[in-house]
């Protein structure tokens, strides 16, 4: 595969990766700060969903394209930009991973409370805020990470 459509794999990608990641927080937040429960339900079922077709996939497809193209390129993994880019892709997949998890126990929790009729509960709230709180660091890497890949310097490490 040459390297423009290697390229164009990892721009896709890392489009669909940060897109469902930014879509999918902003329909369970919204739905979870409404607070009602059978939305929340719902929509947490559709953000679980979502997940696992477009971010698992993608999120495999880059660390996979790029290093393709590091490599057709023949540049050096010791590129500050590019060893910057790898460090922040690993920290925002280390939270990725157990937002996973989270996202199922916010399914779970939700459904269990609506087919109680309860509201949503103190556990459903603890999950959601580390839920939250991961999702934070992930997008904020995700953003430094686009910087790095179009400006091809790191303007933090001197």
């Amino acid at each position: 595969m040459d390297y423009l459509a290697l390229k164009w794999l990892h721009i896709l990608s890392s489009t669909l990766l940060f897109g469902t990641g930014v879509g999918s927080a902003f329909y369970l937040l919204v739905a979870t700060l409404g607070r009602d429960v059978r939305t929340v339900a719902r929509v947490s079922g559709y953000v679980v969903v979502a997940d696992w077709l477009f971010t698992a996939t993608t999120a495999v497809l880059q660390p996979l394209t790029g290093w393709l193209m590091v490599r057709s390129a023949g540049m050096p993994w010791s590129m500050p930009w590019l060893a910057w880019s790898v460090g922040l892709y690993a920290l925002a997949i280390a939270c990725w991973l157990p937002v996973v998890w989270i996202q199922h126990l916010l399914r779970d929790e939700a459904r269990h409370c609506a087919a109680a009729g309860l509201a949503l509960s103190g556990r459903y709230w603890r999950c959601f805020a580390a839920w939250v709180a991961l999702g934070f660091v992930a997008f904020f890497a995700f953003l430094a990470i686009f910087w790095l890949m179009v400006a091809k310097r790191v303007p933090w490490a001197g």
